[in-house]
């Protein structure tokens, strides 16, 4: 649905005509009329509705499950091909480079970790 256009110059001049018109009936009725605006602002403005209070909810904490590294052999298309201790990074190097000399494929070495089941 279309909104009918506010004509800000028109709404300007019936400010100023309603502030001439005040000025000059006189600064004692303008009193009470400021008086009755104020009071009739109060009442139309709209109560905040009340909110209901909050229900607190208790978030379940994530198990911390213990990790241990590994470096595994890889090959072009991410395949684990062999797996080795941490400490056994040389012979995981060792591994790759005699699969990269047998195969056309060039493998590759990556840090592996898997959770440690207890």
């Amino acid at each position: 649905m279309a909104r009918k256009v506010v004509n800000r110059k028109e709404l300007r001049a019936q400010a100023d005509a309603a502030e001439a018109r005040d000025k000059t009936e006189g600064k004692k009725e303008k009193a009470p009329k400021a008086a009755k605006a104020v009071k009739e602002k109060k009442e139309k403005a709209p109560k905040e509705p009340k909110t209901a209070a909050k229900k607190t909810v208790r978030k379940k904490v994530a198990k911390e499950t213990r990790l241990k590294a590994y470096w595994g052999v890889f090959n072009q298309s991410m395949k684990r091909l062999v797996l080795f201790e941490y400490a056994d990074k040389k012979a995981a190097e060792k591994k790759a480079s005699e699969l990269t000399a047998s195969s056309r494929a060039t493998h590759f070495i990556q840090l592996v970790k898997e959770a440690i089941a207890e």
